[in-house]
């Protein structure tokens, strides 16, 4: 017989990160520890070819970074509603659909969960968006379906959902000692999603919270959005984006775009995909640049200029400084730069985006600026130093808190009811 602990596990499936807490009889949720003492890790998956072995996290990026022959896949949950979740891939020797490998990843969280309870968890409670697919209810319904199809296969009896800005309001409410009206930003990898909730600890007693739940939005930007402009706009010219052919037409653009968003890189390292690549020589006036993107493409670099893309916004956010790009991989010292008003001119268009959505939830509740408590600020785009200043200043006056920024939703899902 096989004994299932009392409590509820709550999984934050992030585009970028994913974490997980555990809520027991005690009634106080822990985040686990996933790599190491790491409580949360890249929801990232790496097939070994070279021993057939499967690694996850940052072992598995760690992996590919070192030059280990394999398949990187990365931003699972941004393939979730869409046609190409059902498709497969190649992966050695084998065809293997994207919802299996988002399977794989799930189990691999429920594995770390077990060695940590010392027994398989039963319940789970999983974080999803506001919308995983904008203004299309059936995709939508059918991403989640999806999910729950995926978390099912690897063991748990009880699925349940909860919004993550409504589990990131869940987490903040267990810190405050007043009633308070608070907007809940959660910038995840994939989308951005908005809460105007009420909280406060008389609240937290009551099993039904649907009431002070005043309003929710949400928009499919996230931070993977903000490093696919980053890489566009910095990086993809020196391979030959909107560089101008002997006839002064632009070469063509889609092979910059697919090399620049995470979950379609792979695509590029297809065969018709180079073939293609190698015919649109005739565009180029500088066959340098070409010679680059084919030495992304048959070198499988694509995903190692993603990930310096990621690090270079990372560095340039934290210190409000201008930093390189290491491009040295594809030639000896190449490098872009990225400099603080290069990246608030890229990303403003989405910043403004994100932040319309924040004011449109505020609204929908019939609420202003003044009658917010707090902003709470989770998921790790909203570090993003731009991002906060656009916020600011949509919402002069209302203090502006900063929570767990990895951890706050996996808490949050752990004390759904």
């Amino acid at each position: 017989m096989n004994f299932f602990p009392a409590g509820t596990l709550g999984i934050d499936f992030g585009t970028s990160n994913s974490a997980m807490a555990w809520l027991g009889p005690q009634g106080d949720a822990r985040l686990m520890a996933l790599e190491g003492e790491a409580l949360a890790m890249p929801t990232a998956v790496f097939y070994n070819a070279e021993d057939n072995s499967t690694h996850f996290g940052r072992d598995a990026i760690g992996h590919y970074l070192e030059g280990t022959e394999g398949r990187l896949m990365r931003s699972l949950k941004s393939l979730l509603g869409s046609p190409l979740l059902l498709e497969t891939t190649q992966i050695g020797h084998q065809q293997i659909s994207f919802q299996d490998i988002i399977a794989t990843f799930l189990a691999a969280l429920r594995e770390r969960a077990t060695q940590s309870l010392g027994s398989a968890p039963r319940r789970v409670v999983m974080g999803r968006p506001v919308h995983f697919v904008d203004d299309d209810p059936e995709r939508d319904a059918q991403a989640e379906a999806s999910l729950r199809q995926a978390v099912k296969s690897v063991g748990f009896d009880e699925v349940s959902f909860q919004l993550e800005p409504i589990a990131a309001a869940l987490d903040y409410e267990q810190r405050l000692t007043q009633e308070s009206t608070v907007l809940v930003v959660d910038l995840g990898g994939g989308t951005s999603d908005f809460t105007v909730v009420r909280l406060g600890p008389e609240r937290m007693r009551h099993a039904d919270r649907s009431r002070d739940i005043l309003a929710t939005t949400g928009v499919h930007i996230g931070g993977t959005d903000y490093d696919r402009q980053l890489n566009l706009a910095q990086v993809m010219p020196l391979l030959g984006y909107k560089h101008m052919g002997p006839e002064q037409r632009e070469v063509p653009s889609g092979v910059f775009f697919d090399l620049a968003t995470w979950h379609l890189i792979h695509w590029q390292y297809q065969a018709k995909a180079i073939s293609q690549a190698k015919n649109l020589r005739s565009n180029y006036s500088d066959p340098c640049l070409h010679d680059r993107l084919m030495c992304v493409l048959t070198e499988r670099y694509g995903h190692l200029m993603a990930h310096e893309v990621e690090q270079a916004k990372i560095r340039c956010s934290v210190n409000s400084a201008s930093t390189g790009i290491d491009l040295s991989v594809i030639e000896r010292g190449l490098q872009a730069e990225l400099s603080v008003s290069d990246m608030q001119a890229q990303l403003q268009d989405l910043l403004d985006r994100t932040v319309r959505c924040a004011r449109e939830c505020v609204k929908r509740a019939g609420l202003t600026n003044a009658s917010l408590d707090a902003i709470y600020l989770t998921g790790g785009s909203s570090a993003l130093s731009t991002f906060q200043q656009t916020l600011q200043a949509a919402f002069v006056g209302v203090p502006v808190v900063e929570g767990d920024l990895f951890g706050g939703v996996a808490l949050g899902l752990a004390y759904s009811r």
